[in-house]
């Protein structure tokens, strides 16, 4: 999206966040939510270096927290067996902390009940992503709801505010 699209994409949202239909977590309870997150899916992990799942998906691996690619085109992303469906994942491998969505808005609402399904802790749809009515469907499961946020931005302002000299691994 252009500078001028970006803009206005962030105006709606901050107007639809100060009233909207559901309440999203703010900046600092994001970075709380991702403080306390050990497992997240990675919804639209690529194996291609040149997207943004796969930068961020490594950059959380990189952090200490233990990612699963969930993309039915590849076997794999960053060494890691990807899988077709969040559920094949869960059934596999456990629940989520936090199901990270770099899918077009319009996929998200199937996403989001896939996430309530499977037990997930949290839904959160990446910078960009923006879709009130899987953020509904999470909400009213009991999800907390991010939405337009990176998880790997958010991530830093853990860093960032740590007073101890952390070296920003995730423990």
């Amino acid at each position: 999206m252009d500078d001028n699209g970006r803009r206005i994409a962030w105006d709606i949202l901050d107007a639809q966040e100060a009233s909207g239909p559901v309440p999203l977590l703010d900046a600092a309870a994001s970075a709380e939510l991702l403080a306390r997150a050990r497992r997240i899916a990675v919804v639209g992990a690529s194996a291609d270096p040149m997207r943004p799942s796969h930068g961020v998906m490594g950059f959380l691996l990189d952090h200490g927290y233990d990612v699963v690619p969930i993309n039915p085109n590849v076997d794999e992303v960053h060494g890691r067996r990807a899988y077709p469906r969040l559920t094949d994942a869960v059934n596999a491998t456990g629940r989520f902390d936090v199901v990270d969505v770099f899918r077009r808005p319009e996929h998200t609402p199937d996403i989001a009940r896939e996430a309530v399904a499977t037990g997930a802790g949290a839904l959160w749809l990446q910078l960009g992503v923006v879709n009130w009515e899987a953020a509904q469907i999470a909400h009213e499961a009991g999800l907390p709801v991010v939405m337009d946020r990176c998880t790997a931005i958010e991530h830093r302002r853990i860093r960032g505010a740590s007073a101890d000299g952390e070296t920003g691994k995730h423990e």
